[in-house]
């Protein structure tokens, strides 16, 4: 994709991103230590207090005796009491080499990502916007926006698993905006920049492409970004598709949103330092969503048969996790500040370019993607778009946030309603 000069935040020359070709050294789980440092600490809490988790101890609950007399049961009744310490170091030493095991096939998994970039036909800095259109497409141009610190290629993932190249070989032009590394210029950018200065001017592009206002289609943080778009520049924009987009930022966990933006003091020396959010440290904050959840995906995929398209899918996103992009600095603070903190989208106090972005407003047919199993986006947070803009269509798929867009059933959850929903675009 896009080149990156040597930072804080590039690797080192002897490695490559994903989807480079040549060698590659992966460095995830990231950031690797810290997973194992919950792993560790998950084992020893286990270990430590198993002598204390009998049957109607203080520290007992109804879910955790049934579970405590199943293995009881499994170790021999009477015994149980003494065998479960040793049984519950026997399952954390079992977990943890699993854990290890998975990491290691990973690291050694020969899938690179191979596929070539179709051609661009607008760049700005280190932005691009990508044409995957098929000659003779007859369907709607659709400018696709992905989030600011995750690659572009997640659309594109893998033969079998691209979004964008499934909807041209059905007749649409996909365009995809890739936003590249944040180089000097960008890291100065604020959420207006982007907004109010390069996605409306991709859009233009666009719509020069195309001949007249095209779909504009935001994934995660790129369709908060495209409400703000769409609102400002209704001419460049015929409908908007919103995939497992944020929007009210309290809307699932209050709490948890108010720690996130709590973050802000701790991270300010790094993102005075180096003018972004380090990808390491944003890696550490989608960890506080499920601090567990890494570990216990590599012990699955420990189990897998390396050969198999799945282990190949988990490798393939992996890849694509652990290639992030770091965020400008003055948007890590509005997002934190503003988003988190103080819900701004959701309460009408978000402004681009001194102008509140309000979806009521909002008259073009819309379409609302909001994956009831998403844990990065929860629906609580992604489904009051549906209800703010007008006849809106909301879509609840029971898929995750990245499975909805590349994983195995993709098709059947996204890509098909979305492609339904863009062909009834031209019999409206």
């Amino acid at each position: 994709m896009s080149g990156r000069s040597q930072t804080a935040d590039s690797p080192a020359g002897a490695e490559r991103r994903a989807d480079s070709p040549g060698p590659l050294l992966r460095r995830g789980p990231r950031p690797l230590l810290l997973h194992l440092t919950l792993a560790m600490l998950r084992s020893s809490v286990s270990v430590a207090t198993s002598p204390l988790s009998k049957h109607g101890s203080p520290t007992s609950n109804k879910a955790f005796e049934a579970a405590t007399a199943a293995i009881g049961a499994a170790l021999g009744g009477g015994e149980a009491d003494a065998a479960f310490p040793s049984a519950v170091l026997q399952e954390t030493l079992r977990q943890d080499a699993a854990l290890i095991a998975g990491i290691a096939a990973y690291r050694r998994h020969p899938f690179r990502r191979d596929l070539p970039d179709p051609p661009a036909i607008w760049a700005e800095g280190g932005s691009r916007l990508l044409d995957y259109g098929m000659a003779g497409a007859g369907g709607p141009a659709v400018l696709f926006a992905p989030s600011l610190v995750n690659r572009a290629y997640v659309l594109d993932l893998a033969p079998g698993h691209s979004l964008l190249r499934w909807l041209a070989a059905r007749g649409m032009r996909p365009l995809l905006l890739d936003w590249g590394w944040p180089e000097e210029a960008e890291r100065r950018f604020t959420l207006t920049d982007y907004v109010a200065g390069r996605l409306e001017r991709a859009l233009g592009a666009a719509r020069q492409a195309a001949g007249g206002p095209v779909v504009l289609a935001g994934y995660c943080m790129g369709g908060t970004l495209s409400v703000a778009a769409a609102a400002r520049r209704p001419d460049l924009v015929r409908a908007l598709a919103l995939l497992a987009t944020p929007w009210d930022f309290h809307g699932a966990d209050q709490e948890r949103a108010a720690r996130l933006a709590s973050l802000l003091p701790l991270l300010e020396p790094a993102l005075s330092f180096a003018g972004t959010l380090p990808v390491d440290m944003i890696q550490v904050l989608f960890a506080m969503l499920d601090p567990f959840g890494v570990a216990e995906k590599y012990r699955a995929f420990s189990r897998l048969p390396p050969e198999g398209e799945r282990a190949a899918l988990f490798v393939a996103l992996e890849d694509w996790l652990n290639d992030g992009v770091p965020l400008a600095a003055p948007v890590a603070r509005e997002c934190l500040r503003d988003w988190y903190g103080a819900n701004a989208p959701a309460t009408g106090q978000w402004m681009i370019a001194g102008l509140p972005v309000d979806p009521r407003r909002l008259a073009m047919p819309t379409f609302v993607a909001a994956p009831a199993r998403d844990r990065i986006v929860p629906p609580e947070s992604s489904r009051p778009l549906a209800e703010l803009i007008p006849d809106a269509v909301l879509h609840e798929p029971r898929a995750g946030h990245i499975g909805m867009t590349a994983g195995g059933g993709a098709e059947r959850a996204l890509w098909q309603p979305l492609l339904d929903w863009l062909r009834g675009l031209d019999r409206a």
